[in-house]
Parts: structure tokens; sequence; C-alpha cells
């Protein structure tokens, strides 16, 4: 039997998270073909009434109740075993408090990133083993891969080969010890290849399936946060009102919409929050360009100084670009990134993190932007 992780020998049982969508079900096709036993196992995080009616797609909410009938349908089908492991009280605590922390300070969280730190490959995992489920792996449908130098013994996290399906960026924070019993076998594999794969082994209704795009469903924030909003003036860079808000928390860095601010000559962005103020500072679009950025909670994959050669690039979100840049670790902890080119939108509470080529070295949270 051909192992899915090169280099070491096959272990007999895989759990894998599955969801009830494509991913994750290819993903345990994959790997009851490689040969692994495999078990599935789905996060209960809802902690409401199931949806009267569908109401798309997000990571929580009300579609989570049918998530969970979906992941058991699917491995009925492939004829795996499936458990439901209740993690609503670590998620509340280490996700939706986080949440709502952050908007409270005036910068847009990165749901995600935790909840695969904490939950997902976290209390997730110790909650199904110290529930008497027993397996040596956990795999995800995560389009990313790991690889173990076999130099260093470290264990390394890189892009998916989809570059835009590529979710590396999400998991950053994981540690070494968490990464040496994580298998990623849709990071070799192309999406619409995943797709073939769902028809082949007969799960075309998981096609029909919309994909998660959003942490919230429905994207109703004010639901989740501690405090109610407050509304609050719109300011230009010189401090004349030019608008109200209708509070913080539906705001972030780059937004135009649902500002009110049509009548300006230019068009108007979010450029800044002002929480001390409950203050939307709003400008034009050069004003959202910054070259440089500072970033606390940072965690290294492996020693930065241990990093490949040749040069470092950085992305600010999911979606935007790698860029080059330098970054330089400060003593205090830290992390400073300076941009070759300036970058738009750069969004405190957001995620920077740094790649060598495909390896991912580490990260950090987002504080401050900033023009050399």
């Amino acid at each position: 039997m051909k192992s899915l992780r090169k280099g070491t020998a096959l272990p007999e049982k895989v759990a894998v998270g599955m969801s009830g969508g494509i991913d994750s079900t290819v993903t345990a096709y994959l790997l009851k073909e490689e040969g692994y036993e495999v078990v599935g196992l789905t996060m209960k995080i809802w902690d409401g009434p199931a949806p009267r009616e569908p109401a798309g797609r997000g990571c929580y909410g009300p579609g989570g109740v049918s998530d969970i009938e979906d992941a058991k349908r699917a491995a009925s089908v492939l004829g795996i075993r499936h458990f439901v492991i209740d993690v609503r009280s670590d998620y509340e605590k280490d996700v939706l408090d986080y949440f709502s922390t952050e908007y409270a300070r005036g910068r847009t969280p990165n749901p995600c990133v935790v909840c695969n730190a904490r939950i997902k490959f976290g209390s997730f995992i110790g909650k199904a083993r110290s529930g008497g489920i027993p397996f040596d792996l956990f795999a995800t449908g995560h389009y990313a891969r790991v690889r173990r130098d076999a130099a260093t013994g470290r264990y390394n996290l890189l892009r998916g080969l989809d570059g835009p399906k590529d979710q590396s960026y999400f998991l950053y924070r994981l540690s070494q010890e968490q990464l040496s019993r994580i298998l990623f076998p849709l990071g070799d594999h192309a999406k619409k290849d995943v797709k073939e794969l769902a028809l082949k082994a007969g799960f075309a209704e998981c096609l029909k399936r919309r994909e998660s795009q959003d942490f919230l469903e429905p994207a109703d924030y004010a639901s989740l946060l501690k405090d109610p909003p407050v509304p609050g003036d719109i300011v230009d860079a010189a401090g004349n009102v030019i608008g109200r808000h209708r509070g913080i928390a539906f705001y972030t860095i780059g937004q135009r919409r649902s500002l009110g601010l049509a009548g300006m000559k230019e068009p108007h962005y979010v450029v800044r929050i002002d929480t001390a103020r409950n203050e939307i500072v709003a400008g034009r679009k050069a004003e959202l360009m910054n070259d440089g950025l500072r970033a606390e909670n940072v965690h290294w994959i492996a020693p930065f100084d241990d990093r490949p050669e040749g040069p470092v690039t950085a992305k600010i979100r999911s979606t935007a670009p790698a860029a080059p840049c330098r970054a330089d670790p400060l003593r205090d902890g830290s992390l400073a990134v300076y941009f070759d080119e300036p970058q738009e939108s750069i969004t405190p509470g957001q995620s920077v993190v740094l790649y060598a080529g495909d390896c991912v070295l580490g990260g950090g949270t987002i504080t401050e932007a900033f023009r050399k």
C-alpha cells in the first residue's frame, strides 16, 4: 500500500473531519481507497434550533444541523462509522468570544484561523479520543500539504497545488505536534479532479450542495456581539463629519458599500476605525495603500532563521496574492513586514502569513499598517 505521507509507514486508522460536503467526503473516499481504516467525525458547534428552511451556507449557523445529517449519509454510503463530537462550549469560548472581542476593538477577526488551531485540530480531536474513538492520524479536506523534512525532522506546511483553492493561509497557526498527525489528501489535487472523483464514487449529491463561503449563516454579525452596536460619525482624515455609521462592528478596512457617502466627488472607503471616538475614518482609495505592517501573537511553524533560502512573500488576507517583502521578527515577539510595493487595505485583526516559495513559515495578527 502506498502511504499518503511520504517516507512514513502506513498507520491503520485515520479519522476524517467530515462536514457533509464534497471535499471532506472525497477525502474519506481517497483514504479508504488507499487502504486506511477510516472513521468519520463531525463537529457539533451550533447551539440553536434547526433551520425552518435553507438559509445559505456558513461555518456557523442553523445549517450545521443539516451538515451533520449530510455527513452521516456520506459516511453510510462509504461504509464507515460516523460520530458527532460536541464542541459547542469550546467553540463559544475560543471562537465566538474572540470574534465579539475583536469587533469591539475595531478589528476584523479571522475566525477560521482560530477555529483550525484551537478547535478543529485541537479540542475536536482531543474530545474524540477521550470519548474512546481510536485513530492514528487526523485528515481533513483542506487544500494544503504536509511534508516531513528528513534533514531536520520537522514538518513543513505547504500550499495546495491548486493555487486558487489553496487554504494554507488558514492553517499557519498549527504546531509541529499537530502537523505530525495530519493528512491533507486533497493538497495534491485540483478542485476539478475532486469533483470528478465525487462523481466516480457516487457522490453526485455533494456537487449540488453550496460550499460554505462565509463564517456566519446568515451573515448577521450583530447577533454575536456582546454589546449592541452604537451608531456614530463617519469623518474624513481632517476630522470633518461626512456621514453616520450604524456601529463599528459592521465595517472593515477597505469597505465602500453601506457607507452612505454616494454624494462625494470621489469614492470613499473605510481607511481606519477609531474605537475610542466610535468613529469611522473614510478616505479615497489612495489612502488605503500602505507598504508596512506590524503583527502580534506571532507563530512560527519552524524557527524563522531556519527558513528555506530565497525570497519571502506575505499574504495579508486569504484571497490576496503573496507579495514580496522583508520580514523582521522583533525582540518583543512581534513582527514587522516591509513590502516591496504598497498593499491595499492592510486590516488590523486579519492575519499576515509568510511564505518561502510554497512553504508556510508562520505569521501573526495584524495590529497596524504604516508607510515606510
